[in-house]
């Protein structure tokens, strides 16, 4: 049998070691799942899942800051964050709940015809089947409670495959679950490698596909869907923010500082480009590179730390290949530009890259932010929407019609104004739009994705 390693993103000391299944195994687990949705007398009815969810949430508050500790020491998140990410999940199970109790159908008009006379119709929510969540690493927790969480409120049997980097989270999670009373074929930790989460996704049995990760993995998942089946897909952006010359630098600087290097910039929607009016280039660009170089760089378990490490050495390698290739191609590294071992790099700020460099044009995914002045905002608005991304961007400014104009022109399914781009609330609707991603994250739109509406009609008198 082979195991899964896991080791401490930061220093790459052992964590823990767990049994992986081969294809067979997982398709067994994926059967017995799928058995248990034909089976409706043992779909868990609303109150029990209530009960669970209630239990669950319980449980993960009562485990705080082991947990947090647990998921900064395997993904690399600093301590502070992943107590924050903690605090959120246990939220999140508690919005599910919430959600639950609001799940309802409606009443369909009928007699609005003749031929519709002595009928009444109305709707109600059922599961929708199996369901394969695919997790990414850098939010290891709450992300499973999105993927997971959800599926159990909406009484969905569900296959979870965390990355590979972060699986203790998840299994802790799922353990959890379990302890609260929900059956193990209903929530099942599935630790494969990648050949075999494909036959998991493209098996006649798997009716809904939640997947966190790269675009290129995303799409070609998408397309091994059997038939009927649906998916919602987040993948990664490249931030842009604009800042007029108007905009508030005390209010903006700290808000856009952290969201560029939170979790490393490890986050789908962390700041990566901001335009800056020349006006207030010069001023903005001196606080930004100081407040930059403060930051504290180290071991994300340790309480001070406000940057860790980068996921796997290999992150190192080519953020410190794209940061060079920008500065030969003409950037200024205005701060950091280097390298802090195997898995750390330095807080880095970069001056007006070119608009084709990869730090410009892809997502970074590393503690990257450039910085671009402008002269002209209609030129700034066409370059940051320059990218094939559409995930979530930022606009300061004291002008209401600035404001009310950018929000509008600059490509994202969600557009903060005088905040940054990381910005979420988890019951808010998240998601990427073009290569960014397809459907709607956030757990209300999450439950109801795993959800059909069935109707039911009477014919009487």
């Amino acid at each position: 049998m082979s195991t899964l390693r896991v080791e401490a993103a930061y220093d790459g000391s052992p964590l823990a070691e767990l049994p992986m299944v081969d294809g067979e195994q997982a398709m067994a687990m994926l059967e017995a799942a799928h058995a248990a949705y034909l089976d409706r007398d043992r779909w868990p009815p609303a109150h029990r899942r209530i009960e669970i969810l209630e239990a669950m949430a319980a449980a993960v508050a009562e485990r705080h800051e082991e947990l947090a500790l647990q998921a900064a020491r395997e993904g690399g998140k600093p301590l502070v964050d992943s107590r924050v990410e903690l605090t959120r999940a246990v939220d999140g199970i508690k919005a599910a709940i919430a959600c639950l109790r609001g799940l309802a159908g409606s009443e369909i008009p009928m007699g609005l015809t003749k031929a519709s006379a002595n009928r009444s119709a109305f709707t109600y929510h059922e599961p929708r089947g199996v369901v394969i969540a695919i997790s990414a690493f850098n939010h290891p927790f709450n992300l499973i409670v999105h993927q997971v969480v959800t599926a159990i409120a909406a009484g969905c049997p569900v296959l979870v495959k965390p990355a590979s980097t972060t699986p203790l989270s998840c299994k802790t999670l799922v353990d959890i679950a379990h302890q609260a009373g929900l059956p193990e074929d209903l929530c099942q930790l599935v630790l494969c490698d990648n050949d075999v989460a494909e036959q998991l996704v493209g098996d006649r049995r798997n009716a809904f596909l939640t997947f966190i990760g790269s675009a290129r993995v995303g799409w070609s998942l998408r397309a091994k869907l059997p038939p009927g089946a649906t998916c919602a897909l987040e993948h990664g952006g490249v931030a842009p923010v604009v800042v007029d010359e108007t905009a508030d630098l005390d209010d903006a600087l700290p808000l856009l500082i952290k969201a560029g290097y939170y979790h490393a910039g490890q986050v789908c929607v962390s700041v990566q480009r901001i335009y800056v009016a020349d006006s207030v280039a010069d001023r903005f660009t001196e606080r930004f590179v100081a407040a930059v170089g403060e930051l504290a760089v180290g071991d994300p378990a340790d309480a001070e730390t406000e940057v860790g490490p980068l996921i796997q050495p290999r992150e190192v390698d080519r953020v410190e290949q794209w940061v060079e290739e920008a500065r030969q191609a003409g950037a200024k590294v205005a701060c950091g530009g280097e390298r802090r071992g195997d898995r750390v790099y330095q807080p880095t700020v970069l001056v007006d890259p070119p608009d084709s460099a990869k730090v410009s044009d892809q997502e970074i995914f590393g503690p990257v932010v450039c910085i671009y002045p402008y002269s002209d905002l209609e030129d700034a608005v066409r370059r940051a929407n320059a990218p094939d991304s559409y995930f979530q961007a930022a606009v300061f400014t004291q002008k209401v019609d600035v404001a009310l104009d950018l929000s509008r022109r600059l490509n994202g399914t969600a557009v903060m104004v005088n905040d940054h781009t990381a910005f979420r609330a988890d019951w808010m609707p998240f998601g990427g739009h073009r290569s960014s991603g397809l459907g709607r994250g956030g757990i209300p739109y999450s439950i109801e994705d795993m959800s059909i509406e069935r109707m039911v009609v009477f014919r009487h008198g």
